[in-house]
């Protein structure tokens, strides 16, 4: 393909956009290999954790502590969270008019095909089960980022907030 100056500063337009992921996951130790994840796979931006689906809420939503957090250009979602869980989280996001551009990828160690179904029928962007290596988790960070920031066109508004 030829590229002109337009498709040039589109192209550079995502390839820039900011990068700001909210990892919802309550497992301490989840939280440190997604870390990990992303310094060993080279993926840039900033990595906000939010432990339960009541904080993804508020984190979302920009309440309490909150009030300044960034609006995420991406969600890592799990699904099994305390106080409320990330089915809830998902439905809430995608039924917020506000909210539900957001991309939200559930990344659950769930390979149940009711959670897999029921994930989709929320309007998840796309699930993934944990994968049980490092080397493969650093693979799907890294594909993640290419396809979110790199492939991906989202909403001019996701992109400017």
């Amino acid at each position: 393909m030829l590229e002109t100056p337009d498709t040039a500063r589109e192209q550079g337009s995502q390839m820039h956009r900011p990068r700001d992921i909210l990892l919802v996951e309550d497992n301490p130790a989840d939280v440190d290999l997604t870390f990990e994840a992303f310094e060993q796979g080279g993926v840039e931006g900033d990595l906000h954790v939010v432990g339960d689906g009541v904080e993804a809420i508020r984190f979302l939503r920009q309440q309490e502590e909150y009030a300044a957090a960034p609006r995420p250009t991406l969600i890592l979602l799990d699904l099994n969270l305390p106080k409320r869980d990330g089915r809830s989280v998902l439905a809430e996001v995608k039924a917020d008019r506000g909210l539900r551009q957001i991309p939200v990828v559930v990344l659950s160690s769930s390979a149940a095909a009711d959670d897999v179904e029921r994930s989709y029928e929320l309007h998840a962007n796309c699930y993934i089960q944990k994968p049980s290596s490092f080397s493969r988790y650093v693979s799907i960070i890294r594909a993640l980022d290419e396809f979110w920031f790199r492939v991906a066109t989202c909403p001019p508004r996701l992109v400017l907030s």
